[in-house]
């Protein structure tokens, strides 16, 4: 059993990393990604710079993100967070949109809902994060790529792809959506994937 156990957890694991890395070297990075100091992995989302991207921002990273005109943040990040990591945005003058997802997972229909609502009635541009901002930021911006019509199910992947290793259910996810529909994967799939991504996960919490 562990040995079909650890089987499963390498094909899967070095498959995406594989999918990953070849999605870094053959996809260009969008126009305007730039290094923004606190702030890993950001670029933007969508062609009119309404919504952009990244990893959880230290406290020099809000600053820069109100800076460049960021009026609203939603973290997507499930974790426990301290008050100093909750009061980051709020410090810098940003509004905070919280939509909770676990690692590894993908958002909810409802979430999709809201958070479409939020880019398009803030008054100002949105940045998207959650812990790393790979995999569920990922997810997010392809719902929001494809149910806004910018892009396809398999570019959006393929760009998330470039930006590092998803969940096997988050690049399920993303290559089903469409643009009336972001419904969550299969069981089978979700299994499947939180058995490949359990020691990630389980490397993270220590």
């Amino acid at each position: 059993m562990a040995l079909g156990y650890l089987t499963l957890w390498a094909t899967g694991a070095l498959g995406i990393l594989a999918a990953s890395y070849w999605a870094h070297e053959e996809t260009p990075a969008p126009a305007g990604t730039r290094t923004v100091q606190g702030v890993h992995h950001f670029q933007p989302v969508d062609s009119e710079g309404r919504l952009w991207r990244g990893a959880a921002p230290s406290p020099a990273g809000y600053r820069a993100l109100a800076g460049m005109g960021i009026t609203t943040v939603v973290d997507l990040r499930a974790e426990d967070l301290s008050a100093t990591q909750l009061a980051g945005p709020g410090k810098a003058g940003l509004d905070v949109v919280r939509m909770p997802i676990r690692d590894g997972q993908t958002p909810k229909p409802e979430q999709v809902r809201r958070f479409l609502d939020v880019v398009a009635h803030s008054s100002g541009p949105v940045f998207v994060h959650c812990g790393a901002g790979v995999g569920r930021t990922g997810a997010m911006a392809a719902a929001y790529l494809v149910q806004t019509g910018e892009q396809t199910s398999s570019s959006a992947v393929r760009r998330n792809l470039a930006v590092g290793p998803p969940s096997i259910e988050q690049i399920y996810y993303g290559l089903h959506l469409s643009a009336d529909k972001a419904a969550q994967p299969p069981i089978p799939v979700v299994a499947v994937s939180r058995l490949v991504d359990a020691p990630r996960r389980m490397w993270s919490w220590l």
